[in-house]
């Protein structure tokens, strides 16, 4: 069975979201967004590693007010960048070595089923390289910085790119290495891509959404809530070790 190493991002700055608490720690249902997606991994068989990688500022604070939680859930805890490429390049170096893949999800998307987690790790175990992606559906426009429409874009073949994001181990480090100095990628299969590797699109939907403005808050719980329940009507409880701290 292929081991898998996941990598939690959890450093961003998060102005879109605003306010005095950064997006990961905010709490839906008195339980902060990031332990909710480093719960989505930790009692999987062929995860043997999750590292949540926060910005320098945090690091004390979550070490010490989550110290129960990362004990618990045998979390590695990293010291991230600004940007997003720079955490997911910090936590790449203390991969552990029994890992053949790794996985990096969003700290900020709680909203993931097991279903999709099996199925884009299984295509990167085939292709190297997947990634879940949601087909867009709505009308695409692209406008002009005066705010008229220059031209309604063809929706056909476009995808939103959404985590997990799934790579071979030696494949995404060696894309990193490779990653110019000048670049900014915002997410991991763009650097991949250009290394010049290929990656595959496993197509999940909209309710893998990713949390960036507090108005996404009340659509997260209310997805929660429908996944919670169709857990209880299979027989299967979420899991929950304690009481997690306040931030």
């Amino acid at each position: 069975m292929a081991q898998f190493a996941v990598i939690i991002p959890a450093a961003g700055a998060g102005k879109r979201f605003g306010g005095d608490v950064k997006k990961p720690f905010a709490q839906i249902d008195s339980r902060p967004i990031f332990i909710r997606s480093i719960e989505l991994f930790i009692n999987r068989p062929d995860v043997v590693q999750t590292i949540l990688a926060v910005a320098p500022d945090d690091y004390d604070v979550v070490k010490e007010k989550y110290a129960a939680n990362l004990m618990f859930m045998n979390i590695k805890l990293v010291r991230g960048g600004e940007e997003r490429y720079q955490s997911v390049r910090a936590a790449l170096e203390i991969v552990a070595d029994e890992a053949d893949f790794v996985a990096v999800h969003d700290a900020v998307r709680p909203c993931l089923l097991e279903s999709w987690i099996d199925k884009v790790f299984d295509e990167a175990t085939k292709s190297g390289a997947a990634i879940l992606a949601a087909p867009l559906s709505g009308t695409i426009k692209r406008v002009a910085a005066s705010g008229v429409i220059d031209e309604t874009v063809s929706r056909q073949g476009l995808f939103e790119a959404q985590t997990p994001q799934v790579f071979r181990k030696d494949l995404i480090r060696a894309a990193y290495q490779k990653l110019p100095a000048d670049l900014r990628p915002t997410d991991d299969a763009e650097v991949v891509e250009r290394s010049g590797h290929g990656v595959t699109v496993v197509a999940a939907d909209r309710r893998n959404i990713k949390i960036t403005t507090p108005g996404d808050m009340s659509l997260a719980a209310a997805i929660l809530k429908e996944f919670s329940s169709a857990k209880k009507a299979r027989g299967a409880a979420p899991m929950g070790p304690f009481g997690e701290a306040q931030w």
